[in-house]
């Protein structure tokens, strides 16, 4: 396992709706996350404030479709590469569905994450103060991912 940062980021995401239509796509900020790989695997999805410097730093849910409540993201049929510098593209080149779980991901949108993304589209800046806490940096160092 591979813990990846990524600083925050002006990000293309596309949700794909209907398999017959365009995806719509958003131009959204990111705050600062965390990845953590495998290769060839999805990986987890962490969102944090700033560069984790200690195991007490916390970190939140990624403000994303396609992830499970512990982190996971759910891969469905985007194969990732086996290098894991890829990761973070590949994951963002993957189409998000509307039909994961879309819970608890934005304080301000907590029935539906999409609609932050609504929100945040052509913005600049990530609401901070909106992410939801998930733990701490020695939580995902000591949690199975199995």
């Amino acid at each position: 396992m591979v813990a990846i940062y990524v600083e925050k980021h002006l990000r293309q995401v596309a949700l794909q709706k209907n398999i017959k239509k365009a995806p719509k796509r958003f131009k959204i900020p990111m705050p600062g996350l965390i990845f953590l790989c495998q290769p060839g695997k999805a990986p987890w999805v962490f969102a944090v404030k700033s560069k984790p410097k200690k195991e007490a730093d916390i970190v939140y849910k990624a403000p994303l479709a396609n992830i499970h409540a512990n982190g996971l993201s759910c891969a469905g049929s985007h194969k990732y590469p086996a290098r894991l510098e890829d990761t973070v593209e590949s994951f963002f080149i993957s189409f998000f569905s509307a039909t994961a779980d879309l819970h608890n991901r934005s304080k301000q949108f907590p029935e539906n994450v999409i609609h932050l993304w609504e929100f945040l589209d052509k913005k600049k800046r990530y609401p901070l103060a909106d992410l939801v806490e998930h733990g701490t940096i020695s939580d995902l160092m000591n949690m199975g991912m199995d």
